[in-house]
Parts: C-alpha cells; sequence; structure tokens
C-alpha cells in the first residue's frame, strides 16, 4: 500500500524536471532577447537622464532659488513662489492664452489627418498616393524658423504675397498677423499644415489592420462608400484615434514654444503670451527660476489631470489606456 509519504516524494521527484525545463526555458528566452533589451537601453537612459532626474529640480519651486546656495542649499519658502504667481494679473490672462490655442487645435486639429489619411486609403493609384503622402509629411521636417519666415513672407503687412494680390485688388493690404482673430487662424492653420502629414501615417498605419473582407461584404449588403467608412473605417481605427486623443489632452497646457515665438508680435501679445513664452521670458531673460518653476509644475499637474479625466472617460466605452 502506498503511504502518503511516498506520494509526496513522487510528487516532488516529477515536479523536480518540470522546475528545471521552466528554468531552462527562462534562460533561453532571455538570451534570445538581450540583443532588444540592449537596443531598447539608449531609450531608457534617455528618459532616465533627460525626464526623470530633472524632475528633482522641481524642488526650486518651493524655494528662494539663487546660483550661490544651489537647488538644495537655497532658502525654503513654501507656497510663496505659487501665492505671488497667481497674484499677479497676467497669469491669469497668459493660461486663457494657453487654453484658447491648445483647445482650438485640438478641435479643429485633430479630425483633419483622419480625414486625410482615410482620403488617401482611397487612393487606387499608389504612385499618386506616395506622391501626396511625401508632399503632406515634407512639412514635418522642417523647423518652427522656416516654417514661420513661410509664414511671414506669405502674411506679412508690406511684402506679403497674399497682401500684394490684396492690394491689387481692393487697394489695401490687410494686417493678417496683427490682429488678433487673423493671427489665431494662422497659428492654428500652420501647426495643422505642418503636423497633418505625420499624424495621417499612423492612422494608414492602423487602417492596414483592418480586415478587407469587411468591406466585400458590406459591399455585398449594398452599403456605399460612406456607409463603409462611418461603420468599418472609424470602427477600426477608433483605438488610435482615442489614444492620440488622450495624448494630445494631456499636452493642452502645452502649446510649445517655437511656434509662437516665431509669429508673436507686441500688436498681438495678448493673445500670443502663453505659459512657454512667460517661463523664457521670467525664467531665462529676467533669471526668475523658482517663480517659472511653478508655473510649469502647475502646467504638468494640469496635464496630468486632464490624461486621468480622459483616459477616465474613454475607460467607460472600454478604450482606456490602463
Amino acid at each position: 500500500m502506498i503511504t502518503a509519504e511516498q506520494n509526496r516524494m513522487g510528487a516532488m521527484a516529477a515536479t523536480e524536471p518540470n522546475a528545471a525545463a521552466g528554468k531552462a526555458r527562462r534562460k533561453r528566452n532571455w538570451r534570445r532577447s538581450l540583443p532588444l533589451f540592449v537596443m531598447f537601453a539608449p531609450a531608457i537612459a534617455y528618459y532616465l537622464t533627460f525626464r526623470y532626474a530633472p524632475m528633482g529640480g522641481l524642488i526650486i519651486a518651493f524655494k528662494d532659488y539663487n546660483f550661490g546656495d544651489g537647488v538644495f542649499g537655497s532658502p525654503w519658502v513654501g507656497w510663496d513662489n505659487f501665492e505671488l504667481l497667481f497674484n499677479q494679473a497676467q497669469t491669469v490672462n497668459i493660461i486663457r492664452n494657453t487654453l484658447l490655442l491648445s483647445v482650438l487645435g485640438l478641435v479643429v486639429g485633430f479630425p483633419v489627418p483622419i480625414v486625410l489619411a482615410i482620403l488617401m486609403n482611397e487612393v487606387r493609384k499608389s504612385w499618386f498616393k506616395r506622391s501626396v503622402q511625401t508632399i503632406v509629411y515634407l512639412p514635418h521636417f522642417l523647423s518652427w524658423v522656416i516654417i514661420g519666415g513661410i509664414v511671414v513672407s506669405l502674411f506679412s503687412l508690406d511684402s506679403g504675397t497674399v497682401n500684394r494680390w490684396i492690394e491689387a485688388v481692393f487697394g489695401e493690404p490687410y494686417p493678417f498677423l496683427y490682429e488678433p482673430v487673423p493671427w489665431i487662424s494662422i497659428f492654428i492653420g500652420s501647426g495643422i499644415w505642418k503636423e497633418m502629414g505625420f499624424s495621417a501615417i499612423i492612422y494608414l498605419a492602423a487602417l492596414t489592420t483592418i480586415d478587407p473582407h469587411l468591406y466585400e461584404a458590406a459591399n455585398m449588403d449594398g452599403a456605399n462608400k460612406w456607409r463603409q467608412i462611418w461603420h468599418i473605417t472609424l470602427p477600426g481605427i477608433a483605438p488610435t484615434v482615442i489614444l492620440l486623443l488622450i495624448l494630445n489632452i494631456g499636452k493642452v497646457m502645452d502649446v510649445g514654444f517655437d511656434h509662437v515665438f516665431v509669429l508673436q508680435n507686441e500688436a498681438v501679445s495678448d493673445v500670443s503670451n502663453v505659459i512657454s513664452t512667460y517661463i523664457y521670458t521670467f525664467g531665462i531673460q529676467r533669471a526668475q527660476f523658482s517663480l517659472t518653476t511653478a508655473m510649469g509644475l502647475f502646467e504638468s499637474l494640469v496635464g496630468f489631470v486632464l490624461v486621468l479625466g480622459a483616459n477616465a472617460i474613454a475607460r467607460r466605452f472600454n478604450q482606456g489606456l490602463w
């Protein structure tokens, strides 16, 4: 008769080969994945060095920072920098401008690459499709200094190409870059023109994952092209759309410095002064590091809350990131 002790010893003997096989398999998988980890190491080093390590400098927002005492030796002032920041009259205007330009850019510009990708996906001539992709993707590689020069050469009051045509027809040029509403329109339009090609390529990649048999079945059922786009194409790329939307919502408080700086002027300072230009003016030019660090921390916290909120809404539709 087999005893309980013998059963236990037999089970242990049976599991030992399985454990050894599992250990050998994990070791083999590690060796196989080692080149991938080596390739990923520079990305990890980049984010640790330039993204996570500088977060320690946020302590400056709670100190009266000076070069002599350094980050940790400067006197602690608590919330004084935040009180000073939000007691300034211009702070509300700067935050309003940042939100205005960001939200307008998101509302107007976000659907553009989606529409562009769908239109290019419907093109059957491969040479024409590749040509259009190249043309719309090219501005992404141009710096904002070049884009700003192009915009100024087009809409300048004295020598702009567009104003030359307007002056020839109506007799008087129009100050596109010196009035708030036209300036905002040009700002939003130039941003869309520069980045729509890059985002469209992301959506084109997502479109390749849709099963073509779905379109064939819909066509046999009598669905026209618009119905196919609405019921097949858009749901097929919905996860990608929601992912990019959440990421863009997280950057609502970050308009960017280069874009605003190359287009702004004193005439439109009421709508063109944003958080990034405020940090440049007061932090770099006037050396008020503690005050601008407080503004940067506020900007990051708002972006963090917006990402969490957008993801919470997306999760209600089973499309959240986590």
